[in-house]
């Protein structure tokens, strides 16, 4: 068996084997590279990753001091700043899923951020959750944020990290006391806090700049079916019933959560009922528009085929399980495609700058939603779909040949700062360093 074949807890294992907790693979002069000579399957299984592997310039990984934990950090393209995405908190059967998840997220990050205007290079943070964690406990969640934490902080800023998946901003709060290279931290010390609700707006936003620049004026009497009611998905009901929607339709695999939205929209036009991971009816509800909002890699040849709506545009990440064939497939059934870093951006611009201050209403976040600014939501979302049209390529090709083309644009004052950070852990073996340089905090 393979390392990349095993699970998260088998790299742990070797890496104690070692008697180490970090590792790292890079990008030198094209060549990917390993910090030990006993992990280069590693770095050879990341540069053969031809779908996520985009000459990622550093994978950073670490055991956690108290939880045991496998902490990661994937640094994609650094140009346009440091590179800033959530960290999720997740499970994963095999490492090699862990390792390709952090790299497409990266990637769609890094896109995101350019498209988005925000000087900021892209990056994603993952904890590999595993089965003898205890999740739930507050007490382990603060020792695995924390250690987090002092985990970027041992990245001196090459990567800064946010709310995603399997964290929330209570999460972050505990990142907070061990970095400061954290966003989304409660309001209460000057952060932006959950940055759900702006998601959930921007992606409204993105549906009605797509059914404008299609002709279907906008969403009045539109019928939406929505996969996946969370922190995102929730509010994103209240959004779309104030805009008109004749019905919403909704799954999702925690009762709580369908408990929840039902009882909030008592009364409206709204159906959610709970579904098990493998439930693939959602994809067979007859509406306009879809709206994938659980995790990534959902659009499929199999779920593609089932679908009998006219556009796709939600708030998950990575929805395409693969952007250079499934783009393809959903152009050729007639359906339009928004991709989904050009439609869930807000969550990153909400929180992206928290370090200048807060204003209410902030107009560096507002005008994100004003028709007047070429760059909003809906403008951006309009100018990918012309722009697909025009060149005959599909609305991925088009999103990210319009970002990767700005994420080649220096910070005005900090560009390749953050690979210069990275060269300098390389250079001063940060493998070999202290995996805990600060006392654990109770």
């Amino acid at each position: 068996m393979t390392l990349l074949s095993g699970t998260p807890a088998d790299l742990i294992t070797r890496l104690r084997a070692l008697d180490t907790r970090r590792a790292y693979v890079v990008t030198e002069n094209g060549q990917t590279r390993a910090s030990h000579p006993e992990l280069a399957e590693l770095a050879v299984a990341i540069a053969e990753n031809t779908r996520d592997y985009r000459a990622h310039e550093g994978v950073f990984l670490e055991i956690g001091n108290e939880t045991g934990a496998l902490l990661g950090a994937f640094v994609h393209k650094t140009v346009r700043g440091q590179a800033a995405g959530g960290v999720r908190y997740w499970r994963y059967d095999r490492l090699e899923h862990y390792l390709s998840d952090g790299l497409r997220l990266a990637v769609g990050m890094g896109r995101k951020n350019a498209a988005a205007g925000l000087w900021w290079g892209g990056g994603k943070g993952v904890i590999a959750r595993a089965d003898d964690h205890a999740a739930d406990d507050p007490k382990f969640r603060r020792a695995l944020f924390r250690e987090y934490g002092r985990f970027l902080s041992g990245l001196n800023g090459c990567y800064v990290s946010a709310e995603d998946a399997g964290a929330g901003p209570f999460d972050m709060a505990e990142i907070f006391t061990t970095t400061r290279y954290i966003t989304c931290v409660p309001p209460a010390v000057g952060g932006s806090g959950n940055p759900s609700f702006a998601t959930a707006r921007g992606v409204v936003a993105a549906m009605q700049g797509a059914t404008a620049e299609l002709g279907m004026t906008d969403l009045r009497g539109k019928r939406i079916v929505m996969q996946g009611i969370g922190n995102v998905g929730g509010p994103m009901v209240g959004e779309l019933l104030d805009a008109g929607v004749e019905s919403v339709v909704a799954t999702d695999i925690d009762a709580g959560r369908v408990n929840n939205v039902m009882n909030a929209y008592a009364g409206r036009s709204v159906t959610a009922r709970v579904v098990d991971g493998g439930d693939m009816s959602i994809y067979e509800e007859k509406g306009d528009i879809f709206v994938p909002n659980a995790l990534g890699g959902g659009l499929n040849p199999d779920t593609i085929a089932r679908l009998k709506v006219s556009i796709v545009c939600g708030a998950a990440n990575n929805q395409l399980l693969d952007d250079q064939r499934d783009d393809r497939l959903l152009a050729e059934r007639g359906i339009t495609y928004v991709p989904d870093f050009i439609a869930n951006r807000m969550g990153i611009v909400n929180c992206a700058n928290e370090q200048y201050g807060r204003l209410p209403n902030d107009p560096a976040i507002e005008r994100h939603f004003d028709a007047e600014w070429d760059n909003s939501v809906a403008n951006v979302v309009r100018r990918v779909l012309r722009s697909a049209k025009a060149d005959g390529i599909t609305t991925s090709q088009a999103a990210n040949r319009l970002a990767d083309e700005l994420a080649e644009q220096p910070h005005p004052i900090w560009g390749h700062r953050a690979q210069a950070i990275i060269s300098s852990l390389v250079a001063n073996h940060w493998e070999k360093g202290e995996s805990d340089p600060y006392p654990t905090q109770t």
